[in-house]
């Protein structure tokens, strides 16, 4: 892939809880890497090491081996640091700052010019819709407002590399779509925008690519369409003129109503319920194929052994 945004490479990570306590190896070997411009989605099942590799990127804790490559620079360098902006899980907020008093703290922080700021601000502010309740303390703020916030505080920088840890935690459906927009508009901007979400119609809807990381290792990745090309994993029928009694075949599901019957079958019993319900006379009124779901593989693929 060219241009390379975001390169992980053979990340390793052992935390030691302490005495008597088993390590836990939370990465083992990670490797994976993120083009310009595209929205990379993060998926696995709780423990399975998402944060911890976030974290690594951001420097907030080291990883015991591997490497990160932040927009053409090592992670650890200022250049890199200066390209990216970070949304953690739950933000952590000054209760008793204004939302304007934190994003000036982090400007400041940022080394955002003075003279621009304000202006900056007012800009971050308006994106993520929280300019009327900018002077209000943040002691105050709902736990989506928190959130918008902490989105904000990442945008404030302009990064080229949007790093989001479950950006629509605590968001009600209007906040997940101005999210999914914000994400949008600076992916057609230029930035990379690189998160994860136990949401996964967000992640279907949004991401150019997605990985699955399942026990601190890589177990898929590419995009939705690549991850579930298979084969139908079942059909669902629909049909009139014949009953469901006394039929051979084994069903997955079904439902009887006034003016059609609905039936689910797996795959390799399909053939034989046609010609089961043919023999009967019915009637096919439609014949769907169902394919697996991106939920569908995340849940195959966390079930799977660790080797």
């Amino acid at each position: 892939m060219s241009d390379i945004q975001l390169s992980v490479q053979g990340l390793w990570k052992t935390f030691h809880p302490g005495l008597f306590e088993a390590d836990v190896e939370a990465l083992k070997g990670l490797s994976f890497e993120v083009g310009r411009g595209e929205i990379f989605g993060f998926l696995g099942p709780n423990g399975a090491g998402k944060t911890t590799t976030i974290k690594a990127i951001c420097e907030i804790i080291r990883p015991d081996a591997g490497t990160i490559n932040v927009c053409g620079h090592p992670h650890t360098a200022p250049a890199a640091k200066r390209k990216l902006g970070f949304m953690s899980e739950s933000p952590y907020v000054y209760r008793h700052l204004s939302g304007r008093e934190y994003l000036r703290f982090c400007g400041e922080l940022l080394g955002l010019p003075p003279a621009g700021m304000e202006a900056r601000i007012a800009g971050v502010l308006d994106e993520v819709g929280m300019a009327s309740r900018a002077d209000r303390g943040l002691g105050t703020y709902s736990k989506g407002m928190q959130q918008r916030i902490g989105l904000a505080q990442a945008l404030l920088g302009d990064p080229e590399l949007l790093i989001l840890d479950e950006p629509m935690s605590g968001l009600d459906p209007l906040g997940r779509r101005d999210v999914r927009d914000i994400i949008l508009a600076r992916a057609a901007a230029g930035a990379t925008v690189f998160f994860s979400s136990h949401i996964i119609p967000d992640v279907e809807a949004l991401c150019d690519r997605v990985a699955i990381v399942v026990d601190g290792r890589l177990r898929a990745i590419g995009t939705v369409d690549e991850l579930l090309a298979r084969d139908p994993v079942s059909f669902e029928l629909t049909f009139t003129g014949a009953a469901l009694d006394g039929l051979a075949t084994p069903l997955e599901a079904s439902h009887e109503r006034s003016d059609a019957t609905w039936v689910r079958v797996a795959t390799p019993h399909r053939d034989a319920l046609l010609a089961e319900l043919g023999g009967r006379g019915a009637r096919l009124l439609s014949l769907n194929p169902v394919r697996i779901s991106l939920e569908d593989l995340l849940v195959e693929h966390s079930a799977e052994p660790t080797t």
